[in-house]
């Protein structure tokens, strides 16, 4: 595999060792940074395709144009969902979540400082600085939960459980929108709940109970919190239009300070049980997570985006995170979850394709 870089600012990746006509390359095309409504960039992820000599890009193959960053965010989010598992074993919550954070943060910042950048996306009233502060209780209330799930489960049941979020964000448009499933929708419910109920049947092989494991608890409520931080994240940046550099790094000055407060909170009450132990991965799985934002903030921002089928395409993620961490963790019980965890991606999938 090798690179070419030109200088219209378009990223080639071929495969293979020729360029004969019938080869197929990837890659990913930065097209230039422009404003639309609101100051701050832009910037337009490309997934094209080398078919026959010729270059064919997504909007070409009439694919959306979420799509490639969607699924970028996704390939990061399995990671992190990986390197997140290890940063909190063994290691007090809170701690973890405020320096990953930080670290995130600082990353985010200094990117935008250096790119010239960050004026822009600091420019905002305080209401709206209010209303992404709301965003940030709400999502520092789910990881909180969802950190605290990733010790005391499996990855290779955590992850799946956070990728029932999408359905919750179905079920949300649902209520608050009217939003009617047709059959094909149905059958895809059908699909994630029996997957979700096969993970049940396993974690009791694992000595996990389903009714009483404060971990199972944690993991749903941090993933109905998370659902509705997506259905949120639509009123930001596509109803209200909001530019999404703006909300990216308000969230994440935001987040750090909430998670700062619940950390202390946390430390005073004495609930501290654990020494704290630094490791790499805490950083990494910041800085991961600020990426796979970037790309889903980007996706959001776009017009007439449905945030049901964007959130469903996101938690591919479960993919990534099951293949490298069950395999890493050395967990038990892999082929018999692997058959639920296909449950759901059908359902995923059926999901997405009868909208």
């Amino acid at each position: 595999m090798y690179l070419m870089y030109h200088k219209n600012r378009r990223l080639q990746v071929h495969t293979g060792k020729d360029r004969s006509s019938a080869a197929l390359g990837a890659g990913i095309s930065e097209y230039a940074l422009h404003h639309w409504q609101n100051p701050g960039p832009r910037i337009i992820l490309n997934v094209f395709v080398l078919r026959d000599g010729k270059h064919q890009t997504m909007n070409d193959m009439n694919f959306p144009a979420w799509l490639a960053p969607i699924l970028l965010s996704a390939l990061l989010l399995g990671v992190y969902d990986v390197t997140k598992k290890r940063a909190v074993a063994d290691n007090p919550v809170m701690p973890v979540l405020f320096l990953s954070n930080l670290c995130g943060t600082l990353f985010l910042v200094s990117g935008l400082a250096l790119t010239g950048h960050l004026a822009a996306a600091l420019a905002c009233t305080p209401w709206q600085w209010l209303l992404i502060l709301g965003k940030a209780v709400i999502v520092a209330s789910s990881w909180a939960c969802v950190y605290y799930a990733m010790r005391e489960l499996p990855i290779s049941i955590a992850s799946p459980v956070r990728a029932s979020a999408p359905l919750w964000v179905f079920l949300g448009g649902l209520v608050l929108f009217g939003e009617i499933p047709n059959g094909l929708q149905a059958v895809a419910m059908l699909a994630i709940f029996a997957g979700y109920y096969a993970f049940a049947a396993l974690g009791k092989l694992e000595d996990i109970d389903w009714r009483r494991h404060r971990g199972i608890r944690a993991i749903f409520i941090g993933t109905l919190l998370g659902a509705g931080a997506a259905l949120y994240d639509k009123y930001l940046l596509n109803v209200l239009k909001l530019d999404f550099l703006t909300v990216q790094c308000y969230f994440a000055l935001n987040l750090v300070a909430v998670l700062g407060g619940f950390w202390g909170v946390y430390y005073l009450r004495g609930r501290q049980s654990r020494p704290f132990h630094w490791h790499w991965t805490i950083a990494a799985t910041g800085v991961l997570l600020i990426a796979a934002d970037f790309c889903y903030f980007y996706a959001v921002s776009l017009p007439e985006i449905q945030i049901s089928i964007l959130s469903l395409v996101r938690r591919s993620s479960c993919v990534v995170s099951f293949l490298i961490g069950a395999g890493l963790f050395r967990e038990r019980h892999l082929r018999r979850k692997l058959a639920a965890l296909a449950l759901i991606l059908a359902g995923v999938i059926l999901l997405a394709w009868a909208r």
